[in-house]
């Protein structure tokens, strides 16, 4: 397979529309709210929140990365072909420069990447990029990924914000970041200083992003009185905030993503050691009726780990108890706390539980509706203050490529988030050497099994993305990841 792009790795599918006549348009700074738990300037380096990874992918570009639509689109490789086996990609450089004048070279980019690899040594994408075998420099400007075994989704991968290369600590682009106040501008760079072919009247086609983090009652604040025309990053903690959008202001745009959304058994002491108990808690949740009040139309609910219907799901594991009423799985729940009572003496008393949820009028809703349910089989629950600590922890992430082996990385034992099950690491390593993709999809459908059997993870459903979006924005689609990149935000619209 071989994919090309025009000589300059602006957004490919946006290009024709915006490089039409903008003569008169507005290019003053377009205002973008992403939401956070406190207010302050977003850097680029900073990788553990969605306002930081907006910021580095917007100036650290990768060999890939995503448009407005969650496609893969060539960036700093402008072209790539993909081996008949599927265990080698070959990029082509584009002809241009790093942010310091120095040319592109097949070797330069190989460093880069080399380095992009280590520093998320140790982190979840880490292991989802353990199919990487080698990288080489094999002419001026092509580099060679080479893998241990075929990964379909690996342009997925190459396309995360924290696979962005630099080179000499700078990246390229597609945009500089400076700060203003507590506000980030990022501005379109003119490919004339990328060594890049110009392109006609760059700066009347474009416009600044003027990022801002806040809390989520302020940013619909803001979207409410005209100050940002966009909000990024919407979790279900602050959706009963967009309630007060009227129909005239703007749009609540959801995204279709999977992933993980439910609570991590952080300890197994006391009524948690047990499989049985943990799997008492996953019994009495009511997963309709805890999302009812939200009215998220087409949210998803399952009591699987891993989404339904992947790619690869060999359809042997189903929707558990799901032969038993709601009040049928209590039953059964409740006898199981009555007995762990029982087991534990005189002084034993109902068990009581802690629980983190992050801030907001949505987690509120959760946890009312968890304590009801819990309260039903005679679990006490109480709210921490802090994750550290917690008996049970909020887990709301959002899948990077639609795989089981995504879902069962963020649960491992190596992703040291709660307790695991090493018999599903092994059923996991297992698939990673596996020979054919029906073996290796066996594998990690035990893996599955045996995760589900530890009750480790109580499932709620696909988790819930939405942004505020003005009707007159372009350049922001919903999709599957989630990822709402900014540079399609700075052309113009015509």
């Amino acid at each position: 397979m071989v994919f090309k792009r025009p000589v300059y790795r602006v957004l490919a599918v946006m290009a024709g529309l915006m490089l039409a006549s903008c003569s008169g348009s507005d290019n003053s700074a377009f205002g973008v709210a992403v939401l956070g738990d406190e207010r302050g300037v977003l850097s680029g380096d900073d990788l553990s929140s969605t306002g930081g990874l907006l910021v580095h992918a917007s100036t650290v570009e990768g060999l890939v990365a995503f448009d407005d639509a969650g496609r893969v689109i060539p960036a700093l490789a402008d072209r790539w072909i993909v081996t008949d086996d599927g265990q080698s990609y070959i990029f082509r450089l584009r002809d241009g420069t790093w942010a310091n004048g120095e040319p592109i070279t097949a070797e330069s980019a190989r460093r880069a990447f080399r380095a992009a690899l280590q520093a998320v040594k140790g982190t979840p994408l880490a292991m989802d990029l353990a199919g990487l075998d080698d990288v080489r420099a094999t002419a001026g400007r092509v580099i060679e990924i080479r893998l241990a075994r075929p990964m379909p989704y690996l342009l997925q991968l190459l396309a995360q914000p924290e696979l962005g290369l630099r080179h000499k600590g700078e990246g390229t682009g597609p945009m500089i970041a400076a700060r203003a106040g507590d506000r980030t501008l990022l501005t379109a760079i003119d490919p004339v200083q990328l060594g890049m072919p110009a392109i006609d009247r760059w700066a009347e086609r474009t416009r600044r992003i003027e990022l801002r983090r806040l809390r989520g009652e302020d940013a619909v604040a803001a979207f409410n009185e005209g100050s940002v025309d966009l909000v990024l990053g919407g979790r279900i903690q602050d959706f009963l905030l967009t309630r007060s959008v009227g129909i005239l202001r703007g749009t609540i745009q959801l995204d279709p993503v999977i992933g993980l959304f439910g609570l991590r058994v952080m300890n197994e002491q006391g009524f948690l050691s047990q499989a049985a108990n943990r799997e008492a808690l996953a019994m009495t949740v009511d997963r309709d009726a805890l999302i009812a009040p939200f009215g998220v139309g087409g949210w998803v609910p399952t009591t699987r780990i891993v989404s339904p219907s992947l790619d690869g799901d060999l359809g042997t594991i189903g929707e558990r108890w799901s032969g038993q009423t709601i009040e049928e799985r209590r039953a059964v729940a409740a006898a199981r706390v009555r007995d762990w009572i029982a087991s534990n003496g005189a002084e034993a008393s109902r068990p009581r539980l802690t629980i983190w949820l992050p801030d907001g009028g949505g987690s509120s809703v959760l946890f009312e509706r968890l304590s009801s349910n819990f309260a039903a089989i005679g679990v006490g629950l109480d709210r921490a203050e802090a994750q550290e600590g917690a008996d049970l922890l909020l887990i709301d992430d959002v899948a990077r490529y639609p795989r089981a082996a995504w879902f069962l990385n963020r649960l491992s034992c190596r992703a040291r988030r709660g307790i695991c099950s090493p018999e599903a690491d092994a059923r996991v390593a297992d698939a990673a050497v596996a020979v054919s993709s029906a073996e290796r999809a066996a594998m990690l459908t035990e893996a599955e099994a045996e995760l589900a059997g530890a009750n480790v993870f109580i499932p709620f459903g696909t988790p819930i993305r939405w942004s505020l979006v003005r009707g007159t924005v372009s350049g922001f689609s919903p999709n599957q990841w989630g990822w709402h990149p900014l540079m399609p935000l700075a052309w113009l619209p015509k």
